[in-house]
């Protein structure tokens, strides 16, 4: 089994490219809304709704690697200036690989611009219920990058199974292509 940690900032892209890569290989799409969503109408962002997610998402990361499926892509936003998110990644690699399953990391990067014109597509807010305040999600996406470093540093992922991509002028579709063709999928 294959696991691709398709990471980035918000709107960057991550859920439409995984989606892309769906239709282009045999891999299912676990994008990181599918726990908040389901949390957030009790919990809000809160501390206690992050740690539930976190979770929800290593029983079934440990269900899947130890599973059939093909490959699983798994979108999140890692905030490169914390301790914890470096962590989460590690336990869920480590998930993946202890049971002998491969793990490739797809790093995005886009124009803040660009992300702001994302953050308004109608399939974001359809999939995404905590997006629809634009407002809210404008002021939540722009001071983030205030407060966290949410791409990496050149050399900072020292992974042999690392691609990033800038895809802010980037169809969706070009981009999953490049991934597969990248690690042969």
């Amino acid at each position: 089994m294959k696991f691709i940690l398709l990471f980035g900032p918000q709107a960057a892209g991550k859920m439409t490219i995984g989606k892309e890569l769906e239709k282009i290989t045999a891999f299912k799409l676990f994008h990181n809304h599918m726990t908040i969503e389901m949390l957030h109408p009790f919990f809000g962002f809160s501390k206690e709704m992050f740690e539930l997610s976190d979770m929800i998402r290593t029983e079934i990361f440990k269900a899947l690697a130890a599973g059939e499926t093909e490959g699983i892509v798994f979108t999140y936003v890692w905030a490169f200036d914390m301790k914890e998110d470096w962590d989460f990644v590690e336990r869920i690699c480590e998930i993946f690989e202890s049971a002998g399953n491969e793990v490739y990391f797809v790093e995005l990067e886009a124009e803040v611009e660009t992300r702001l014109q994302r953050n308004k597509e109608a399939s974001r807010l359809e999939e995404k219920p905590t997006k629809r305040n634009i407002a809210e999600s404008e002021r939540e996406l722009l001071s983030s990058m205030e407060v966290h470093r949410l791409n990496s540093f050149k050399g900072e992922i020292e992974r042999e199974n690392y691609l990033r991509i800038n895809n802010t002028d980037l169809e969706p579709d070009e981009a999953a292509r490049r991934i597969r063709e990248r690690f042969s999928f």
